[in-house]
């Protein structure tokens, strides 16, 4: 087993119809609104942004991330992932009791040196950092949604339908 590879997946359910999550998801210019952990979007071209993010471990990961897919008609957003991460990441969307089903998937290889070196010890505490930044990013996304009521709001958007990172 190679333990610098990861895979994620997280299924997060939104209120929200389909093409309203696609166009807040194809936006990653303005994540860092609504996404506490992504400290950071530059756009070097119309496919490729530098992303600079950080979750609870106090490090940064800045992973450049050129789009491979835009699928408005298939609601599909994959984009191929290099420096302290190599591989992929994909949003596909799917309609879902009347809102959005949203399916975030990852495949990678950490190239950050720290993080190679600690890969054994550590691995519990990146995965765990991982679903930590999963589950902000669904709050900070309804919210940016307008989705839940006040009190949802208040503590973050969190409901009993929440699904953790896998």
């Amino acid at each position: 087993m190679n333990w610098c590879r990861y895979r994620f997946r997280s299924v997060w359910d939104l209120a929200s119809p389909p093409g309203a999550v696609y166009a807040v998801l194809e936006r990653v210019e303005e994540y860092p609104r609504w996404w506490r952990e992504v400290r950071e979007v530059n756009r070097v071209d119309e496919r490729t942004a530098t992303t600079r993010f950080r979750s609870l471990v106090p490090y940064d990961l800045c992973v450049t991330a050129r789009e491979s897919r835009r699928d408005p008609t298939g609601l599909v957003l994959e984009a191929a992932l290099s420096g302290d991460l190599e591989g992929w990441a994909r949003w596909t969307l799917f309609g879902h009791r009347g809102g959005t089903r949203a399916v975030y998937e990852q495949a990678v290889e950490v190239r950050k040196p720290l993080m190679r070196r600690l890969a054994v010890p550590g691995r519990p505490v990146f995965r765990a950092n991982h679903a930590l930044m999963m589950r902000s990013g669904l709050r900070g996304l309804r919210r940016r949604l307008g989705e839940g009521s006040p009190i949802e709001r208040a503590v973050g958007g969190r409901r009993p339908d929440d699904r953790r990172a896998v």
